[in-house]
């Protein structure tokens, strides 16, 4: 788990990554220039491990005066959609990022792909092997055991030639033969006993439509697109670290201008999350969410829509840093930042969610008046609102008990309390339903010397509750997320494996009738508020009836900030 300080950039100094870097351009390796890549499949939607790799290629090259290219990895067109393709440009600029005229895909080389796999077939590096996938591994032998060799490793070029072209031809069935490289089936890294490079796919393509029936591997078109778009370096993940030697084979044996330097570091994993594009759209397929972009999903779209804010997300991949080994960072870190960023720029409202209706008698019928009211007492600049008081207010219903336990400052019978920015009230009469026998509405009077929250005679209370105007209420409904796991890690299931049975049941809770102060009227959708005393909102694209809908960003609650505060 990582600690509280170990994304602490001033203490750390600078990461792996970027001594790396400097140490190329002081020593001329690419002449000064760096350039770098993010390139996505477009087989899903981003999610916030990705948004760590696009807050570093891009803060990369922006803090070293260079470029990222967007580069879509599109060779796998069985699952790939221009949806997803959308989604990540949408994503990618969101967080702040534009990748200029570096808009690329890795089906925009096919051709050169296609050329750069006759060569090392003429070379004798590469042959097309009639093995079963199933045989591939077979042959493949185990970490501490080596391969044995294809019986169509010694292929004549001429043959690898002939049988190549007819599998661009179409002329094998989907999975007959793959072109593999010829390097080393005793090899210690097993991802260099001859690697398959190509195989055969009928599948349409979202831009090449069906002018090919045979794709390459990634491990054969990531080296060799970065090589094209002369990358200076390629950052990956740290799976790919072991795929190294082979991106550094392929291009020291193919005729090609610009070797770049691949660099792995630690993905990002979160507790109480899973990072699995598979997985998160098995969720989405499945109907266990409302979609990529649920709140409740760790996507960015998913986030977006929660509220979360583009600068607290690269706030917290910055304080998360870049580390060589893999750990788990707590979920409560990433919302400690989305705290911290709305605490500074959301404006306070009062809202609502559970009303209870509140008569307050002696106060005169149809009078109304207005109190000023911060918008953000962290940002003075904010400016202030006006909020309206009249006879009939709401509370929330657990702001009231009619037998208070020790220790309960709120309403009760008898006790004072005060209406934030407004009067102190005391609660004189209860009035219940007759059928449930449930509190229906509170009959209080009001101090007219408490103005402001201040009295003649000084006296204090120790309980301030929000409240909003009856008549200017405005009727929302709120939708309360949580996490959408229950286990710290989901993947490590209780149930037969299955990452679903640590599913929170309690993961969302809709309320309707909730009521708010005039002030969000003229929200905008995505716009954010703090609801006093309740936490994080945001508003909507949806909308039921025609009445707003707030969802939960995050609580009040924090405990990462406590942490902070012991260290």
């Amino acid at each position: 788990m990582l600690n509280p300080g170990s994304g602490d950039k001033e203490k750390r100094g600078k990461d792996f990554i970027r001594v790396i870097i400097e140490a190329d351009n002081v020593s001329g390796r690419y002449g000064g220039r760096v350039e770098t890549r993010f390139p996505p499949e477009p087989n899903g939607y981003l999610h916030i491990g990705h948004a760590k790799s696009i807050c570093l290629n891009f803060g990369i090259a922006r803090e070293y005066g260079g470029e990222c290219h967007l580069r879509f990895d599109d060779t796998n067109p069985e699952k790939e959609e221009l949806e997803y393709v959308r989604s990540i440009e949408e994503d990618v600029k969101w967080l702040g990022f534009d990748w200029g005229k570096h808009l690329y895909y890795a089906s925009d080389y096919y051709d050169s792909f296609y050329a750069y796999a006759l060569e090392l077939i003429k070379k004798g590096k590469a042959y097309v092997c009639d093995l079963s996938a199933d045989d591939i591994r077979a042959y493949r032998g185990t970490p501490t055991q080596p391969g044995k060799n294809s019986p169509f490793r010694d292929r004549s070029v001429d043959e690898n030639l002939m049988l190549f072209e007819r599998m661009k031809n179409g002329e094998f069935p989907d999975g007959a033969r793959v072109l593999r490289a010829k390097i080393d089936m005793a090899h210690p890294n097993i991802t260099m006993r001859d690697p398959a490079l190509y195989r055969i796919k009928r599948v349409t393509h979202h831009r090449t439509g069906d002018k090919w029936c045979i794709y390459p591997m990634y491990d054969f078109a990531h080296p060799i697109s970065d090589a094209i778009e002369k990358i200076t370096h390629s950052i990956c993940t740290l799976e790919f670290e072991d795929h190294r030697p082979l991106y550094d084979w392929l291009l020291d044996n193919i005729t090609i201008d610009c070797h770049p330097r691949q660099v792995e570091f630690a993905r990002l994993n979160l507790t109480y999350t899973v990072m699995s594009k598979r997985k998160l759209l098995e969720l989405v397929r499945e109907g266990l969410v409302a979609g990529w972009d649920d709140p409740r999903m760790p996507t960015i779209s998913g986030l977006r829509r929660r509220g979360v804010t583009p600068e607290a997300i690269r706030a917290f991949a910055e304080r998360i840093g870049v580390d060589k080994t893999n750990s788990t960072v707590d979920v409560a870190l990433l919302e400690y930042f989305i705290r911290e960023d709305l605490n500074r720029r959301a404006p306070r409202v009062m809202g609502v969610l559970r009303p209870l209706k509140v008569i307050i008698d002696n106060y005169p019928e149809g009078k109304t008046e207005e109190f000023d009211a911060e918008n953000n007492p962290e940002d003075p600049s904010a400016g202030m609102r006006k909020v309206i008081f009249s006879r009939e207010i709401y509370i929330e219903q657990d702001d009231f008990r009619e037998a208070p336990p020790k220790g309960y400052f709120r309403l009760s019978p008898g006790r004072e309390v005060r209406l934030k920015h407004t009067y102190y009230i005391t609660c004189q009469s209860i009035v219940k339903d007759e059928k449930t026998g449930e509190i229906a509405e509170l009959h209080c009077t009001y101090d007219p010397d408490s103005r402001g929250g201040g009295t003649p005679d000084g006296r204090k209370v120790q309980g301030t509750l929000h409240w909003v105007s009856v008549a200017h209420a405005v009727e929302a409904d709120v939708r309360l997320y949580d996490r959408l796991f229950v286990a710290e890690n989901p993947d490590e299931a209780a149930e037969g494996g299955d990452f679903r049975s640590n599913i929170n049941p309690r993961s969302l809770e809709t309320l309707s009738g909730c009521k708010m102060e005039q002030s969000i009227k003229s929200a905008k959708p995505g716009d954010t508020f703090q609801f006093l005393r309740h936490g994080y909102f945001c508003l909507d694209r949806d909308s039921a009836d025609g009445k707003p809908v707030f969802n939960r960003t995050a609580t009040l609650r924090d405990s990462w900030a406590k942490i902070e505060k012991k260290k």
